[in-house]
């Protein structure tokens, strides 16, 4: 008697959005995926430096775990929008790109990325009073079993290898998870492109990080500090 295969894990995504995957993991080989702790199950935060598109699309195509990805509202708001963010932010100033040819790259690669970014169920973010709709959204995915990532790395140098520090917004998320009855795991995560390996840490629950970090501005330092250490972690 033959033995079942195993059923391969599937993000709760559109079939032909799933198709176009299989053609993009030409460019984003499988990482190692290592777990300190317990796995990602359901209605985690988990919070990761961001390496340019890598550790997004590494998540989006191989994670074991179904996610929700924050992400900014001009990558989830039409081609005109993505396409300046993409040539002026992402690729000059983050990356480091000269402006004339990030708008000249982005001709090209808006169009696609936009194809793909509908297909992400991304959930927008902004720094303004909109900002409840991201949390509305978010708690919608809790309630529908999946995790959220964020990546709040303080990027106003570009990606670099040891994090500046995190934007705050999580602790919004999990402080307000909290108050609607769920108690948030949050993981600290981080991509090792060279080695090609994805370390998560030990979750940790909200309630708990809480009495160490009581504050905001606590929280953040305490899971970059986290965060950090996981990329000088020697896994030889």
């Amino acid at each position: 008697m033959k033995k079942a295969k195993p059923i391969k894990f599937k993000q709760k995504r559109k079939r032909w959005y799933r198709g176009l995957k299989r053609i993009i993991k030409i460019r984003y080989k499988e990482p190692q995926f290592i777990f300190l702790g317990d796995k990602p199950t359901t209605n985690a935060i988990i919070l990761s430096n961001h390496v340019g598109t890598d550790a997004p699309m590494s998540l989006e195509i191989y994670a074991p775990f179904h996610l929700r990805m924050w992400g900014t509202h001009e990558m989830n708001s039409g081609l005109r929008k993505m396409y300046r963010y993409q040539s002026r932010v992402y690729y000059h100033e983050k990356k480091g790109w000269n402006l004339h040819l990030a708008r000249l790259f982005c001709l090209l690669a808006s169009p696609l990325t936009n194809l793909f970014y509908k297909g992400l169920r991304l959930i927008s973010t902004y720094q303004d009073l909109r900002l409840k709709k991201t949390i509305k959204e978010s708690l919608a995915a809790f309630k529908d079993g999946d995790n959220i990532v964020i990546f709040p790395e303080v990027s106003d140098e570009g990606y670099l290898d040891e994090l500046k520090g995190f934007h705050g917004g999580f602790c919004i998320l999990a402080e307000i998870a909290y108050k609607h009855g769920i108690d948030t795991y949050l993981y600290a995560s981080y991509f090792k492109i060279n080695e090609k390996v994805y370390v998560f840490d030990k979750p940790i629950l909200y309630s708990d990080l809480k009495k160490i970090a009581p504050t905001r501005i606590e929280m953040a330092r305490y899971l970059v500090n986290k965060c950090n250490a996981l990329g000088k972690l020697d896994l030889n």
